[in-house]
């Protein structure tokens, strides 16, 4: 298994409140897959924006997790950028 970070950067003029229940239900179901190993908004950033650590086979798998996301799916993500992870020292080592 490989990890992912994604980087999610919402946009700016949608509602990304209105989506967060729906949202977090479905990164729920990830989590009890294994696939979501952590997740969480940005602070203090100038724009909304979260990142995403996936525990997965392969890019395609994750990028299918991302596009059934309701953040996805609703429009409200301006950009999903997905970077292949190696830690080397931690709790995902």
């Amino acid at each position: 298994m490989t990890y992912y970070a994604v980087q999610y950067l919402y946009r700016a003029d949608a509602d990304v409140a209105a989506v967060r229940p729906e949202h977090r239900a479905y990164l729920a179901t990830i989590v009890k897959s294994g696939q979501l190993k952590a997740s969480g908004p940005f602070v203090g950033t100038e724009r909304d924006s979260a990142l995403l650590i996936f525990e997965a086979p392969d890019l395609d798998t994750v990028q299918a997790l991302v596009a059934a996301d309701p953040m996805a799916v609703k429009d409200v993500l301006e950009s999903a950028t997905i970077t292949q992870w190696n830690p080397i020292l931690g709790v995902f080592s």
